[in-house]
């Protein structure tokens, strides 16, 4: 199946639905009622968007913990070149319960993956026995945090 432009694939978002984002993306338990009086509409007609937004994937509310306070004490992100096919990389990658974020980029790495480990042993244990044992995954290059500096998730819209 042939992979849509992405912009094309984009719904389109009126005035309202990137309001309701802007007020989900300062507090994610923000309540309908107060998005309502602010946007003015009603709480049923945020609700239904806010409903549309989650169906067509343009949203997702979760909650955003810090690794290490829930014993997750090694994060890194991983850079990896690939020789191959990317999809099959990446969907191995996706298996791994580790791996919170995956990239196809241009440059020097064909896919940046950013991962939450228990410690260094887990992290060399993933790397080792997972990552690299992937078929086409012909190097890697690892970036360990040291420290969270920023983590933002209030952009807006366009």
């Amino acid at each position: 199946m042939a992979e849509q432009n992405r912009t094309s694939s984009r719904p389109a978002l009126d005035d309202v639905s990137k309001a309701i984002i802007g007020h989900l993306q300062s507090d994610g338990r923000a309540a309908y009622s107060a998005i309502a009086r602010e946007i003015g509409l009603s709480e049923a007609a945020v609700r239904q968007r806010v409903q549309r937004l989650l169906d067509s994937d343009v949203l997702q509310i979760v909650a955003v913990t810090d690794p290490a306070q829930v014993g997750f004490d090694r994060q890194a992100m991983i850079g990896l070149t690939v020789h191959g096919d990317l999809g099959s990389v990446q969907v191995a990658l996706n298996e791994m319960p580790e791996v919170a974020y995956i990239v196809l980029t241009a440059g020097r790495f064909d896919i940046l993956v950013e991962v939450v480990c228990v410690d260094d042993d887990h992290l060399l244990d993933l790397l080792t026995a997972k990552i690299r044992a992937i078929p086409g995954v012909a190097d890697t290059e690892t970036f360990v945090y040291l420290k969270l500096a920023k983590q933002r998730y209030d952009w807006g819209t366009r």
